[in-house]
């Protein structure tokens, strides 16, 4: 038995362990709500989560495509991005599988290919936490922009509602 094939039998474990390790980095309360309900619409951020994680990890351990695994990272990092995580804290879950990969093929590392095949395998979950830290910044960017736009909207408009500035034909609000 291959580590792909050991890893596809123990693939709901493994999804299951690693959506744990995601949800145990918000509050208690949070961490139990996204665990305990199951209602997609009741638990928008639970169930993209989990989602994209099993996607992920069908990825990493059939090939990775670059394209996809942006397309299956992005709304999960989107999230972390606006709920006031640093950057290492809203990525580190992606390296947290690691570990638990290791786990499940502890047995099979003593065969040569089988230790190519998890090295190969730990190069993409790297790939995917670069490419998890490149959309968090990307995120991070845009809140602040458009945070910035916003204090920059609103200043102008108290300034001409006071008679600061005069009212022309390229007015940014």
């Amino acid at each position: 038995m291959t580590i792909h094939s050991c890893l596809q039998n123990e693939k709901k474990a493994i999804v299951e362990q690693w959506f744990d390790k995601v949800v145990s980095t918000y509050p208690d309360d949070t961490a139990k709500f996204l665990k305990s309900q199951k209602d997609p619409f009741a638990n928008p951020v639970g169930q993209t989560t989990f989602s994209g994680l099993t996607a992920l990890f069908d990825l990493i351990i059939s090939g990775f495509d670059r394209e996809a695994a942006i397309s299956f990272l992005d709304p999960i990092i989107r999230i972390r991005a606006v709920q006031k995580f640093t950057p290492t804290r809203a990525t580190r879950f992606i390296l947290d599988l690691k570990p638990i990969i290791r786990k499940f093929v502890q047995q099979r590392l003593s065969v040569a290919d089988s230790i190519r095949e998890l090295l190969a395998l730990e190069d993409r979950i790297d790939e995917l936490a670069l490419l998890a830290f490149d959309i968090f910044m990307g995120c991070r960017e845009k809140v602040f922009e458009l945070k910035a736009n916003e204090m920059r909207n609103r200043t102008y408009r108290a300034f001409a509602r006071a008679g600061l500035i005069a009212e022309s034909a390229d007015n940014p609000s």
